[in-house]
């Protein structure tokens, strides 16, 4: 090789050198944009670094799982199918369903999105029923289990036309799942998006410091009854990064009737509002909707089923607020959930 021929090919790999370090510069100068905004009856709130402000992409496909999955809309898929009218399934609507499947069989029907009925019946749905006992229960329960609804060639089956479907506890994080999808499809990599409390962040948090170490901060709120996002205490601290984190508690949505508390989250086989010692419970998975799912299923599973499960199932990291028989707030968490966090009461 020719002298004059390596003294510019030395050149030329210092250009590039340089070029992809001015890339790098701005791209870690790249702003970081916070948009906000309501839906599925709560708030968002998603940061992402971008020069771009894409907050009516993120709204148009929050619009598209609304009308998928919402209960309180009227013209969405599910409220139709509730009415039992026919309609054409979206992809949105054939993936919730699947893994909701999923969830319920792995659970052994503790997460059950077909608990509709119940759960207007406890006053907690879209439909409101009067003086529910145990004769209620045992007829509403009649046309409720996951496996009473499938897809069949791209339709919905029913066994009983009053078999109705719930996605309260998995739709948020499903929306947290689509937001995040199209970020990614963005070129964005550094992001948190925030639906309800249902979480999923990856890349850096913006922050001042040039490192590796800026993870997302996220806090887990002392189960605290009637407690709101403006005086909440905080149970732990958690630092997060390339991950989904979905949270089900009993302490803000409840009613006291003759001195008895209720709470929303209803156990399926029961038909009744759980009543035991966990009060809250955060899961990270591999997505934001799986993580939505197990959440509710630790709520139902009560601590005593809980762990047991989890030692069957170590892709899934918790961390449960319980009462002990002390009367004091006690947490369980998995040795993945321990690593993650960076503070606690």
């Amino acid at each position: 090789m020719k002298k004059g021929n390596s003294q510019k090919d030395i050149i030329l790999a210092v250009l590039a050198i340089c070029i992809l370090s001015v890339f790098a510069i701005l791209s870690h100068k790249r702003p970081y944009q916070h948009d906000e905004g309501t839906i599925f009856g709560t708030i968002y709130h998603i940061t992402y670094q971008s020069g771009t402000d894409y907050k009516t992409d993120i709204e148009s496909e929050l619009r598209k799982v609304d009308g998928s999955l919402s209960m309180f809309n009227d013209t969405s898929l599910v409220s139709k199918i509730n009415r039992n009218i026919p309609v054409t399934l979206d992809p949105y609507f054939i993936t919730v369903f699947n893994k909701a499947k999923e969830v319920s069989k792995i659970s052994n029907g503790a997460f059950d999105t077909t608990v509709a009925p119940l759960v207007n019946a406890w006053g907690f749905g879209f439909k409101n029923y009067k003086n529910v006992n145990q004769h209620t229960i045992d007829s509403l329960r009649q046309f409720v289990g996951y496996d009473k609804i499938s897809i069949v060639n791209g339709k919905i089956v029913k066994k009983d036309p009053r078999v109705m479907l719930d996605y309260s506890g998995i739709a948020k994080g499903f929306g947290v799942d689509v937001v995040a999808n199209l970020l990614e499809s963005k070129g964005i990599k550094n992001y948190i998006v925030e639906i309800g409390g249902e979480i999923d962040a990856h890349g850096y948090a913006p922050t001042k410091e040039n490192n590796k170490d800026r993870y997302w901060r996220i806090g887990i709120d002392k189960p605290i009854d009637g407690s709101d996002e403006i005086d909440d205490q905080l149970q732990a601290v958690l630092k997060v990064r390339d991950c989904s984190m979905a949270t089900s508690g009993n302490y803000r949505k409840f009613y006291y009737k003759n001195g008895k508390k209720y709470a929303h989250i209803i156990d399926p086989h029961s038909g009744q509002p759980v009543q035991h010692s966990v009060l809250s419970s955060t899961v990270i998975a591999e997505d934001c909707m799986t993580a939505d799912a197990y959440a509710k299923v630790f709520m139902v599973n009560g601590i005593e089923k809980s762990i047991p499960f989890l030692r069957q199932h170590r892709n899934i990291d918790v961390y449960l607020i319980y009462v002990g028989k002390d009367e004091k707030l006690h947490s369980y968490m998995t040795s993945g959930m321990k690593k993650l966090v960076v503070k606690e009461e």
